[in-house]
């Protein structure tokens, strides 16, 4: 009886290690957002972003952060990858803005912000007051690309935006950018 119960262990044993084998092995790989074409698919494998198409537009690495600047069905995006202890980056945060040509992405933790826009982007420049200091940044209007703008040094640990205009090639103010 003793034996019987001894040779049922080792067969459940047995069993409950293959199907460990078979769940270990049968798992997909991580997808890392290590070049364009690895972060095109670690979008579309975040819920709600499955079937869009990705239009990488800029990659900008800063320390351990990679940002990128892209189009989501044509609208304008940001996703933030981490980098790991093997040197892979894993996203952390991703937007996007839908039914605009122009967009601003605030990066936490960063002295910068990210500007991106679509082909029908109107604004050839943007001028707004930051903390009091008036900043002005040229774009190429009716074009897919990514700005990056630099925030003014200050003493204060936040940044108050005021008064955005914006401007078309001919110089005329926008209302409605």
């Amino acid at each position: 009886m003793r034996n019987r119960a001894f040779v049922v262990l080792i067969i459940v044993a047995f069993l409950l290690f293959i199907g460990f084998l078979a769940y270990y092995f049968n798992q997909p790989d991580p997808v890392f957002g290590n070049d364009e074409e690895s972060i095109a698919t670690v979008i579309n494998s975040i819920k709600g972003y499955e079937d869009k198409s990705i239009e990488i537009l800029e990659i900008e690495d800063l320390d351990d952060q990679r940002m990128v600047g892209f189009l989501s069905d044509h609208n304008p995006g940001f996703i933030q990858f981490q980098k790991n202890k093997n040197g892979n980056y894993l996203w952390k945060h991703i937007e996007v803005r839908n039914n605009e040509s122009f967009s601003i992405f605030i990066i936490p933790g960063f002295q910068r912000f990210m500007i991106v826009t679509n082909n029908e982007n109107k604004v050839a420049k943007m001028q707004v007051n930051i903390n009091g200091q008036q900043l002005e940044q040229p774009f190429t209007p009716y074009q897919s690309n990514v700005a990056w703008v630099r925030l003014p040094e200050t003493d204060r640990s936040d940044y108050e935006f005021r008064d955005y205009k914006y401007y078309d090639q001919d110089g005329n103010l926008l209302n409605d950018s």
